[in-house]
């Protein structure tokens, strides 16, 4: 299950920990959590919840010292979170797009340490209107990182259509809006992943 905490996200520290925690509490599937992680002590405290995974992003950007060292210490449990618009990383909940192109910090994580990333489309995301499987794949190929993909996806075409790009190092979609909406339910989701 991915969680991201959008009032940690903004603020740049994380909110709803007590909840996150009665969540990881009362499901039995492996929970990845970001927004607002910007300090190891945070980390740590995800972690003493039970949350699997931990997803950074502008703390991986300003702070590659300490990504490593957290890249060190809990290995592939750390992901970082490529927030892509117009091909260029953006940080601080998605608020501020930066210089630097998505590809590039992807690489420059991997030195540090990162085994796997969530790329996420953010004129897509929420939107419903389909994945950009170009860039999608353009990334995938740039990488060598296991990889998430995450942004428009609308119905189980979009699963499939990412599926079929039959790209090595990726091992998920995230579905968000289209599961609220009732577009797509659960479980022909994990369906059509299967398949």
């Amino acid at each position: 299950m991915h969680l991201v905490d959008l009032n940690g996200a903004e603020s740049g520290k994380i909110k709803h920990l007590k909840l996150i925690a009665e969540i990881v509490k009362k499901v039995s599937i492996p929970i990845e959590v970001g927004g607002g992680i910007r300090n190891l002590e945070t980390i740590k405290e995800l972690f003493d919840t039970g949350v699997e995974k931990v997803i950074l992003t502008t703390l991986a950007y300003e702070n590659p010292g300490l990504l490593k060292k957290v890249c060190g210490q809990y290995g592939e449990k750390i992901l970082v979170s490529i927030d892509v618009r117009d091909g260029f990383l953006s940080i601080k909940g998605w608020q501020e797009k930066t210089k630097v192109k998505a590809v590039d910090f992807a690489r420059r994580m991997q030195e540090t340490g990162v085994k796997g990333f969530i790329y996420t489309d953010i004129k897509r995301d929420g939107t419903l209107f389909g994945t950009n499987l170009d860039e999608i794949k353009k990334f995938a190929t740039s990488i060598g990182g296991k990889l998430v993909a995450s942004g428009g996806i609308s119905n189980v075409d979009d699963i499939r259509r990412i599926k079929d790009l039959r790209l090595p190092n990726l091992t998920g979609v995230i579905v968000g809006k289209a599961l609220y909406t009732k577009a797509i339910s659960l479980k022909k989701a994990i369906a059509v992943a299967n398949e």
